[in-house]
């Protein structure tokens, strides 16, 4: 008889530059599970509906690009039918666009299918803004990773310099507060820690350090009754 028991999913959600990818990732080669960066999927819908010269302020039409998105995750490289958008989907004008795209009810149902397809053995570790809410709500293990708002800029300039891009620490910190009170607003699948997730402020914890204690966390939820 066939295994009925569902594949194993750690949904780890949280603000903008929470750490949430950097952790979600480390989660999962300890693992040897699959990972899904939902993020990479609205980032990749926006530049492909900016490409496409799209109203951004209309569901509809960014919709329509998001079904016919022909997106292929290989390795640690993110392509766009033969275009490779890894970098480009991380430049700021396609991750404000992301945020603004991703409070379109017709743009998050047609990626909702997509997500939840990735959910293969062994495991998966998914982060985003609604992954222990909408997209798995029935997960193992929840967390919400969080960090204070001048961390998270601080941790996003770092990243921006070390890739020889110009970087602001005051428009930063405004645009993720912006885009938190964005994120956080929407009508749909609004960011917000679920009542049974773990919460965990990452504000001064090394990587390594979060890494672990989702670790042991996870190990105590597959063990609980």
């Amino acid at each position: 008889m066939a295994d009925s028991t569902p594949v194993p999913v750690i949904a780890i959600d949280g603000p903008s530059a929470s750490g949430k990818g950097t952790v979600a990732l480390r989660v999962a080669a300890e693992l040897g599970f699959h990972y899904l960066d939902s993020g990479a999927l609205y980032r990749a819908a926006a530049l492909a509906a900016m490409k496409a010269g799209a109203n951004l302020e209309n569901d509809l039409e960014v919709s329509r690009i998001t079904l016919t998105l022909n997106i292929n995750f290989i390795r640690d490289r993110i392509k766009i039918g033969n275009q490779d958008v890894t970098e480009a989907i991380r430049e700021e004008s396609v991750s404000n666009a992301a945020s603004q795209v991703a409070a379109f009810p017709k743009v998050r149902a047609a990626l909702l299918t997509r997500q939840r397809a990735l959910r293969q053995p062994p495991g998966l570790v998914a982060d985003g803004r609604d992954m222990g809410s909408v997209v798995f709500p029935d997960a193992v293990l929840k967390i919400f990773l969080t960090a204070s708002p001048e961390e998270r800029a601080a941790r996003r300039h770092k990243q921006l310099m070390e890739k020889g891009m110009d970087a602001n620490m005051t428009a930063l910190l405004q645009d993720i507060q912006e885009r938190d009170t964005r994120d956080s607003a929407r009508s749909v699948a609004p960011l917000q820690k679920c009542a049974d997730a773990v919460l965990l402020d990452t504000t001064g914890v090394p990587v390594e350090g979060v890494v672990t204690q989702v670790l042991a966390l996870y190990k105590r939820a597959r063990q609980a009754p």
